[in-house]
């Protein structure tokens, strides 16, 4: 359950900015430019040794990622839209690019550069994947207000019962529900 308002901000990718990284062929970063770490709020030491999902924002949906490793995994470059998770809770939109960095013609690691995206594109993704999410996982993203005393008794129940509070929630939901 996220309860912080930095779940709501978006940290804009500047126009002259470009993230670049570098994962191993198992999706660990093996770098990561100043501006990846800027953008992300982790630091670079940080993000390199890391899976790169490390910024991967829930709201995507997992049909995706599973595109984007069959593409790059065929020697193909995946080219799509992405919403990223920053360290605080927040994101970011980006236009990627990801594609086999080869040494004597042997793939040895992928390499990703990402560019802003602008507001009507980010709006039209958002829509799409909210749609895929619900189709493909039965999940959709909603946004309530509940009182204080509701959070704590819901952080409360999932302390005892070993749960996150978003599976307590989802108990709560799905037996009154039905």
């Amino acid at each position: 359950m996220l309860t912080s308002y930095q779940t709501f901000i978006e940290t804009q990718v500047p126009k002259e900015k470009l993230i670049i990284s570098r994962t191993n062929l198992s999706g660990i970063i093996t770098y990561a430019n100043e501006v990846f770490a800027e953008i992300s709020g982790y630091s670079i030491e940080e993000l390199v040794g890391q899976p790169h999902n490390i910024v991967r924002h829930p709201d995507m949906p997992k049909s995706v990622f599973e595109n984007l490793w069959a593409t790059i995994k065929k020697e193909e470059i995946w080219k799509g839209y992405v919403k990223n998770l920053r360290s605080d809770g927040g994101y970011y939109w980006v236009y990627a690019e990801v594609s086999g960095v080869y040494r004597d013609g042997k793939l040895i690691e992928y390499k990703s550069l990402r560019s802003p995206v602008d507001t009507s594109v980010k709006i039209l993704f958002q829509e799409k994947y909210d749609d895929l999410r619900a189709q493909e996982e039965g999940v959709m993203r909603i946004v309530s207000n509940i009182s204080v005393d509701t959070v704590a008794k819901i952080k409360n129940l999932a302390k005892q019962e070993g749960k996150n509070e978003d599976q307590i929630i989802t108990e709560i939901l799905e037996d009154s529900l039905f």
